[in-house]
Order: structure tokens, then sequence, then C-alpha cells
């Protein structure tokens, strides 16, 4: 299965665009699509924190993709 993984701010620069498609399986894991962008970008390594949400929710590393959902890179932000 493909998905599609949205990108803002650092995350859409690592990246060059706005989104990507990554292979999961058919049983893919947030955990596993977070692997695959490291290897596929290793920028991400280098970043203090990289969240996932799924649908507009954060989730944790053990939840299973469906085919439809939103996935986006949530980079770290910095405020003051």
């Amino acid at each position: 299965m493909y998905i599609e993984i949205i990108a803002f701010g650092i995350a859409k620069d690592i990246i060059g665009g706005k989104c990507v498609k990554l292979s999961v399986g058919e049983a893919g894991t947030v955990g596993m699509a977070r692997q695959k962008l490291m290897e596929q970008y290793p920028r991400f390594k280098t970043l203090a924190s990289l969240q996932l949400a799924v649908n507009a929710q954060y989730v944790a590393d053990d939840h299973v993709l469906q085919k439809n959902d939103e996935v986006v890179i949530i980079p770290p932000v910095s405020g003051g």
C-alpha cells in the first residue's frame, strides 16, 4: 500500500516539496512510515523531534495505516 505524506516547515524543505508517497506494505504502521522517511531522507535523523499525525490526530508508532488516511509530518517547532 502506498500512502501520501504531507509536509510542512522544515520537513517540506527536506523532501523538496509538499508531499511524498511511500510504500508501507498492507499492514504498514506509523513507525514503518517514519523509518522509511528517515531512510529516504537522512536529514530527518538530525531533527530534535519528528511527529506524524494521522487524520488530524497524533498517534503512536504502532498505529496501523489505512489506504485513505491523511498523514502529516509535524516538524519540531520553536517559539518565544
